[in-house]
């Protein structure tokens, strides 16, 4: 029985322990550099840029009052959102007439490829981001030896400073055309059935566009984040060091010529 429960807890301990040794392998100091620090607002903030745009979903209506006998009343409620493929959104529009109750309609325009764009880079930012922390936190000493790691974390942190100011710039575009498109207003203009004498339209409440509007402004912060990311990356890549050691030498060379030059004139 004691082998059984010593075998037991050291199956136990042995888990624990190499998560003690992981998480004591951190170097967690270096998040207060600059590297660090900023390295996590750019995990934070992806999560927040792609989470706010996938997961939003609203809601746009109207109402259809016809003048017959019956003076039916219909209430629309269409309802959408991520990925925002609106054309392939049904809702039945009343037709006040005694052959037929409705017809299917569908919402105007695809806004897909921004959103999903947007999300991707999202995701792969909040990845990276991840795999670079472990990287800098865990293994730094391959990240300060090996020249490759800085240079390729330069590429990479340029590449995404441009695409997060290319996604937030489509997506904002593409949102304010969403606004458009899902008015009640515009609507109740795309029904045959508003625009003559068979019945009266009003438009229903307007979708509510701040969770939308906040991935938007997320992705603009993702911009500037990476962006200023650029310089700390660079400071650790080889380039920098050479444009020192340049301006070292160029700043020693003029002092070792000017004092060969106050030697020779006291020797005079």
């Amino acid at each position: 029985m004691s082998s059984t429960e010593s075998s037991s807890r050291t199956a136990d301990k042995s888990p624990r322990q190499q998560v003690d040794r992981l998480l004591v392998g951190l170097r967690w100091r270096r998040l207060e550099e600059p590297l660090g620090f900023i390295k996590v607002l750019q995990w934070l903030f992806a999560i927040f840029a792609f989470g706010s745009c996938g997961s939003y979903s609203g809601e746009t209506g109207a109402t259809v009052r016809c003048n017959n006998e019956a003076k039916d009343v219909s209430s629309i409620i269409v309802a959408f959102g991520y990925p925002f493929r609106l054309n392939r959104v049904q809702y039945e529009m009343p037709l006040c007439d005694e052959e037929s109750t409705s017809k299917t309609m569908h919402l105007m325009g695809d806004f897909s490829a921004p959103a999903e764009f947007f999300v991707t880079l999202g995701i792969f930012s909040f990845f990276y981001t991840m795999a670079a922390l472990v990287i800098y936190l865990r293994f730094h000493k391959l990240y300060t030896e090996n020249r490759r790691f800085p240079l390729v974390d330069f590429c990479v942190t340029v590449s995404f400073t441009f695409f997060w100011l290319v996604a937030a710039a489509a997506w904002g575009k593409g949102l304010t055309d969403i606004k458009g498109a899902t008015r009640p207003s515009s609507l109740t203009a795309a029904m045959s059935v508003c625009h003559g004498e068979e019945a009266v339209c009003s438009a229903g409440a307007t979708p509510s566009m701040g969770l939308a509007n906040i991935s938007v402004l997320f992705g603009f912060i993702n911009f500037f984040l990476w962006a200023g990311n650029c310089w700390f990356v660079f400071k650790e890549t080889p380039w920098h060091g050479q444009g020192q050691e340049q301006d070292q030498d160029q700043g020693q060379g003029p002092s070792q010529e000017s004092a060969a030059e106050q030697g020779a004139v006291e020797k005079q």
